[in-house]
């Protein structure tokens, strides 16, 4: 546990929000993009200057032919077009060089590459659909997660709000990760949570839990009376569903209240990973519960009444609420990513700032090579002072 009071600092390998390491990746893969739009016509040039370059016995048809099947994935039908005839000319240019234009072996490298030139054509009409089909699959994938995971306002009940969901896989939605934020009668009210399994099953999962969390903010007195109402909802659906195993299972998940003008935040933990309270002069807390409780789904195995512990929240600090993306990440060794003492030390102007510097973070320590999906809700509360719009900085050691 890192407490308040401990001195910021800047410690090597510690989290730091952007600096120089970003832009080397994008330079990398801005090479690598060049290179690649250079590649047909490279290999057409490696053909021509092989065939000079050596005796009539030796032949560069198969680079004529390779050029239009390499831009066939990667490019336009029309590049892919004039690849195709650029490799053809190419050959056909070589061969009245060469003086052996109605040799047969010419007539059959010339064939040869007339007809994998229209086969690339055909491969890049296909990849052109497939491309179009998943780009319609992705755009109705993003249009779920927003219908289920609705982005939060920036400012909710006078406290600055961020959220990030960050998918393990690429260009993959939604999954099984869910957080909500909600101003109601008793103050602001917060869940995150995971839902165990993938795919449209757990994203049901998530609209089930979204949806009670949401109804039952509003009308329970306490946040242990939320925790229940969310249990009864999955329990409900897994009746529904003859049987919890066909409903996911379960769900972990932590429940957060902060009162209006208290300066308290109270938590109910169901078997999710611990959150964080980050303090205006980099300390940091890990809100541990009094006593661990089952996840959300599993009332049947054991019961006994949810108990929300109580913090201290004062001005300048920051919930920070994660799945186990987060705490489970992995670096080479083998080392899970431990949250709490990466962010030891540090202070960020805001939410947004601290989620964008621990997602980088995060990639960092992994090589880019996460495993699970990651959901991140961050809730500030402005100090006494602090402007209603938030401010761009660096993090400040």
């Amino acid at each position: 546990m890192y407490g308040p009071g401990r001195r910021a600092q800047v410690g090597q390998g510690q989290l730091e929000a952007g600096g120089e390491g970003n832009g080397r990746p994008r330079r990398r893969g801005e090479r690598a993009r060049r290179f690649i739009r250079a590649l047909p016509p490279l290999v057409i040039l490696g053909g021509v200057v092989f065939d000079l370059s050596t005796p009539p016995s030796y032949t560069a048809a198969p680079m004529f032919s390779a050029a239009p099947l390499i831009a066939a994935p990667l490019f336009s039908t029309l590049t892919t077009l004039l690849t195709g005839i650029a490799a053809i000319l190419a050959s056909v240019g070589l061969h009245l060089y060469n003086g052996t234009a109605s040799d047969v072996p010419s007539l059959t490298e010339t064939f040869t590459v007339v007809t994998v030139a229209a086969l690339a054509l055909l491969v890049n009409r296909v990849v052109r659909r497939s491309g179009e089909r998943l780009a319609s699959a992705r755009v109705i994938a993003e249009t779920a997660q927003k219908a289920v995971l609705p982005t939060p306002a920036e400012r909710i009940g006078g406290l600055q709000v961020a959220a990030r969901y960050e998918a393990a896989q690429a260009d993959a939605f939604i999954g099984g990760d869910l957080f909500a934020v909600q101003d109601t009668p008793y103050g602001v009210r917060l869940v995150v949570g995971d839902v165990r399994g993938k795919g449209l099953d757990a994203v049901e999962a998530v609209a089930v839990v979204i949806g009670a969390f949401r109804e039952a903010a509003e009308q329970e007195a306490s946040l242990e009376g939320v925790a229940q109402r969310l249990e009864r909802a999955l329990a409900r659906e897994g009746t529904r569903r003859d049987g919890l195993d066909a409903f996911e299972g379960f769900t972990t998940a932590v429940l957060a209240e902060i009162p209006r003008g208290d300066g308290r935040v109270r938590v109910v933990n169901r078997g999710h990973p611990e959150p964080l309270l980050l303090y205006a002069d980099g300390g940091v807390t890990l809100l541990e519960p009094t006593e661990p409780a089952l996840p959300l789904g599993m009332g049947e195995l054991a019961a006994w009444p949810d108990r929300a512990d109580e913090s201290a929240y004062p001005p300048g600090a920051t919930l920070l609420l994660y799945t186990d993306g987060l705490s489970e990440a992995r670096n080479a060794s083998g080392d899970f990513y431990d949250p709490a003492e990466r962010l030891s030390g540090r202070i960020f102007p805001g939410p947004e700032e601290l989620l964008d510097a621990l997602v980088d973070d995060v990639r960092r320590y992994t090589g880019g090579g996460a495993t699970d999906d990651m959901a991140l809700l961050a809730v500030s509360r402005p100090a006494a002072g602090q402007p209603e719009r938030r401010r761009t900085m660096p993090v400040v050691p």
